[in-house]
């Protein structure tokens, strides 16, 4: 049986960008939710140096076809040039 991914990503936005940062994530996170083996994607904090998004997934392999899909695309597309560093991203599928 496979096991759920939990994913923790951590955007930091570019001094005076964290509206258009938060705004660019709750419309991936309309898309998100509705996308095969999704169980959870969510902001779970927001403050204006920092955003974090939890995610769930049924398995490693829908999580890796999310992260292939246009959703995604367009979210790193509108997060180019908003973010001070990329994105710190921790799988429970992965060793540390």
């Amino acid at each position: 049986m496979t096991q759920p991914v939990d994913v923790t990503a951590v955007f930091t936005p570019l001094d005076g960008e964290f509206f258009r940062v938060k705004l660019a994530l709750d419309i991936a996170i309309e898309q998100v939710v509705q996308e095969p083996g999704c169980i959870r994607y969510e902001i779970t904090d927001a403050q204006e140096d920092r955003i974090v998004l939890t995610e769930q997934w049924e398995s490693t392999e829908l999580l890796d076809t999310h992260l292939r899909g246009p959703a995604v695309q367009d979210l790193n597309e509108s997060l180019s040039a908003l973010l001070a560093r990329p994105v710190d991203v921790v799988r429970s599928d992965q060793a540390a």
